[in-house]
């Protein structure tokens, strides 16, 4: 038995059992694929797949545990590989996040210019997309850190630990009549039109849960990724804006918007940072989340990837 049938029979697991597409993303051909998956079910004397035909059908009671361990084995593989690139080149190397587009633009900047200005042999790759794309990022080693507020906490093959906190804001036209309300109540907020997230970004699931508890019905006339767009938008008049409070700190004094404390509604948000469980952790990535949050070090990192239960709420 050898890697290239572990690679095989673990992308084929992802990719539906679909073997034209794990031969594509594997770069090698179909028949090489099912040549290989074959030699290795004969080498451990048990099915991985059942069959129908030449198409695999589901995964068979052995060959979970078969995954199982490969996926061990595949894991430690890679680990290896970092332990060897660690130790070659000590500070330089490729930092690979994965974030959410309101995390990578008003977060991550500060934290990432810091580590170019103390590690300049370091280069960093920013995957931007959705919590569940940040997950599966991790997932196929395709990202070093995770960090989003949505999704992290409740995935058992990641380590995550908290960040920081925030809250969402309310935005509008200087002029609105809002824009002097200390206190925004749920019902101010329903009787407008409002422009805010996507329901699968930046804590969006505590502003719908706050109007449901209420059985309010607001009028979310436009959603978006982006909290720059949603600002683009209340400016042109077409709603209220709710948005993460850090998308509101660069918004000079006495601008042409005006932004009011939510956090009385819905809640307080907890930004997560997340590694895959088991992977080894380079140095910088250590030095990365110092500079991202002061309440992490080393040392906490080490004792949460090494299984401490400890669940390190803020």
């Amino acid at each position: 038995m050898n890697l290239h049938q572990f690679r095989f029979v673990q992308e084929a697991a992802r990719r539906n059992l679909n073997l034209t597409e794990t031969a594509k993303a594997l770069f090698t051909s179909q028949p090489g694929v099912s040549k290989a998956i074959l030699e290795l079910e004969e080498e451990l004397g048990v099915d991985i797949f059942s069959r129908h035909g030449k198409r695999l059908r589901r995964i068979t009671e052995p060959g979970q545990q078969v995954l199982a361990a490969i996926e061990i084995i595949m894991r430690e593989v890679n680990n290896l590989k970092r332990i060897g690139e660690e130790y070659s080149k000590q500070d330089s190397g490729t930092l690979s996040i994965a974030t959410t587009h309101t995390q990578a633009r008003y977060v991550l900047p500060g934290p990432v210019a810091q580590l170019r200005r103390q590690l300049p042999q370091v280069r960093v790759s920013l995957h931007q997309g959705n919590p569940e794309q940040v997950v599966r990022w991790l997932l196929d080693d395709s990202a070093d850190v995770g960090l989003a507020t949505e999704s992290l906490a409740q995935i058992e093959e990641l380590v995550t630990l908290p960040c920081y906190e925030w809250q969402h804001v309310l935005v509008v036209p200087s002029g609105h009549p809002l824009a002097t309300v200390e206190r925004i109540s749920l019902e101010q907020l329903t009787a407008e039109p409002m422009i805010t997230y996507h329901p699968s970004f930046t804590g969006r699931s505590r502003i719908d849960r706050a109007f449901a508890a209420r059985q309010l019905h607001p009028n979310i006339v436009l959603e978006a990724i982006d909290s720059d767009v949603i600002k683009t938008y209340v400016r042109l008049g077409m709603g209220l804006g709710i948005v993460a409070e850090m998308a509101v700190r660069e918004d000079p004094a006495g601008g042409d918007l005006v932004s009011r404390p939510l956090g009385h509604l819905f809640g307080q948000n907890v930004t997560r940072i997340a590694f895959k469980r088991g992977a080894y952790l380079r140095n910088y990535v250590y030095t990365f989340a110092e500079l991202l949050s002061d309440r992490l070090n080393r040392h906490l990192l080490e004792r949460a990837m090494n299984g401490d239960a400890n669940d390190y709420s803020l």
